[in-house]
């Protein structure tokens, strides 16, 4: 159980830029994703007088998937034109490159992310769960509510998909 205020203090001072960066991968919307990182926040407020099962961290995923799933879902998000500014800035390297390699490197991001968008939903979220958040395939069964075989045959087919339409250069 989390003392209420600096339990939570901390919680989010760990998990929010994670929690935003999630929520943007899957929204695709910068001003979305930290609303909806708010609201995921809020029901840590909540929920954060009670003791919960298992890890904080794995509920605050679990809690921003179905946020951003509902968001979604709604009547008002149908028709949104995506946020072309969204591209999230996920450093993978940064051995102080040339213009020429950030210049390569940003259009070669923005391919990936232009095919990641083609995917459908539940397998954006499990290959970003999987392999952006690094949570074991068992974890994102767990935070998703599905199967373990669910995952694998979304993350086969995730994956499978990324190298077709990237030509196997990732």
């Amino acid at each position: 159980m989390l003392s209420r205020q600096a339990g939570y203090e901390e919680l989010y001072r760990t998990h929010h830029e994670r929690i935003v960066r999630l929520c943007r991968l899957l929204l695709k919307d910068r001003s979305e994703a930290e609303e909806a990182a708010q609201e995921v926040f809020l029901k840590l407020l909540r929920a954060s007088k009670e003791p919960l099962p298992g890890a904080w961290e794995a509920w605050l995923t679990r809690v921003a998937v179905n946020m951003c799933r509902d968001r979604q879902r709604s009547w008002w998000w149908k028709g949104r034109k995506e946020d072309s500014m969204a591209l999230p800035d996920i450093h993978l390297s940064s051995n102080d490159p040339t213009p020429e390699e950030t210049t390569v490197r940003r259009e070669e991001r923005e391919r990936i992310w232009h095919f990641f968008r083609k995917l459908s939903l539940r397998q954006q979220e499990v290959f970003v769960l999987r392999y952006v958040e690094g949570w074991s395939g068992e974890e994102v069964a767990k935070i998703l509510g599905v199967t373990a075989g669910s995952v694998k045959q979304h993350l086969f087919r995730a994956v499978h998909q990324m190298r077709k339409a990237l030509g196997d250069h990732v």
